[in-house]
């Protein structure tokens, strides 16, 4: 089958961010092919025009994942649990010859793609994007861009400022699934590794800049930039902090899912990301303000996915977004959807 240079593979299409994947790829001049396990979810979303061509797909039936990425010229994968399926749909990606990008925000699947697949994807010349999201590819680029010409840091504080959380059904099985494969201990990156433990997280005051100012946060709230950030960059000290209203709507199971409050199907939560840089008394600061984390999740996959296939790229085999990018210039390209503030 001859491949289509637009046309992208979601696998996970019909679900709630897959859904504002497929959108954007649309608003940006791609071919969505729409994939996933379940056929007649796949057929009403074509049926509602998100793309011509539904192939259904299974992570335990290789065949259907080649012939859902035939002929397409990238595959983003928005499918969790990705502990589940990053790898076979990776492996498949691999087999078509074609990049793979993922959305995962799962810290123990990000380890395993570094670990697992970085080898044989810079064998292969193939590129591989995980956490292509706003955990894990947001932080990353910013603290890529944060830190400038410095080659090395001390320590990166990423606060999340959100409004409110209101986790999809996906969200909350990939974090059960973490939990059980942690053992119900929590994990934070320090000196320079990985370490899990079982005391209570801190909480703390987290200056965020204006109109948000300071607030309550849960300290060592640990998301997937302990996975990207230091993949390439030298930082032994990765913390991150969350709201604490946010962190009790994701911990409630009274929660509600996202509602839509606007034609694009956006929630009304906001975000302030705020990014701390420091190398001795010297510090650095990179923020990021939008709406809705899930459909801002959109813009960044396929910005990234755009550039990937007209070459704007700086390595190959296993890359997070501010290794494999220009990370100033990817979140200047973001301004329709996110506010960027850096302070040298």
């Amino acid at each position: 089958m001859d491949r289509d240079s637009r046309a992208v593979t979601v696998f996970g299409a019909y679900g709630h961010t897959g859904r504002f994947v497929v959108a954007q790829l649309r608003d940006r001049g791609f071919v969505p092919v729409l994939s996933g396990r379940d056929a007649d979810k796949l057929k009403a979303l074509a049926a509602s025009g998100a793309g011509p061509d539904a192939r259904p797909a299974s992570v335990d039936d290789p065949a259907s994942l080649d012939r859902a990425l035939a002929g397409a010229a990238a595959v983003i994968n928005c499918a969790g649990p990705f502990a589940t399926t990053a790898a076979p749909v990776i492996e498949a990606a691999l087999r078509a010859g074609i990049p793979y990008l993922d959305v995962a925000a799962e810290i123990e699947a990000n380890v395993d793609t570094f670990t697992h697949f970085t080898d044989h994807a810079r064998a292969a010349g193939a590129v591989i994007v995980p956490a292509m999201a706003f955990y894990g590819g947001l932080g990353d680029l910013l603290t890529t861009a944060a830190m400038g010409d410095w080659t090395a840091a001390d320590e990166v504080h990423i606060a999340y400022g959100l409004s409110g959380w209101h986790p999809t059904a996906g969200t909350r099985e990939a974090g059960a699934v973490s939990r059980r494969r942690r053992g119900g201990r929590r994990v934070r990156h320090t000196n320079g590794r990985l370490e899990y433990h079982h005391d209570d997280p801190p909480t703390l005051e987290w200056p965020f800049p204006h109109p948000m100012g300071p607030r309550t946060v849960v300290g060592e709230f640990t998301m997937a930039d302990v996975v990207t950030v230091p993949s390439h960059l030298a930082i032994p000290e990765v913390r991150n902090y969350m709201t604490i209203e946010a962190a009790r709507d994701l911990s409630s199971p009274d929660t509600p899912v996202p509602a839509a409050t606007d034609r694009h199907g956006r929630s009304a939560q906001t975000f302030l990301v705020d990014v701390v840089v420091r190398r001795g008394d010297s510090e650095r600061r990179a923020v990021a303000r939008g709406r809705d984390i899930y459909a801002v999740t959109a813009p960044l996959v396929v910005e990234a996915a755009d550039r990937i296939l007209t070459g704007r790229t700086r390595t190959i085999g296993v890359a997070s977004a501010g290794r494999i990018f220009d990370a100033p210039d990817f979140l200047r390209a973001l301004s329709p959807h996110i506010s960027l503030e850096l302070r040298p």
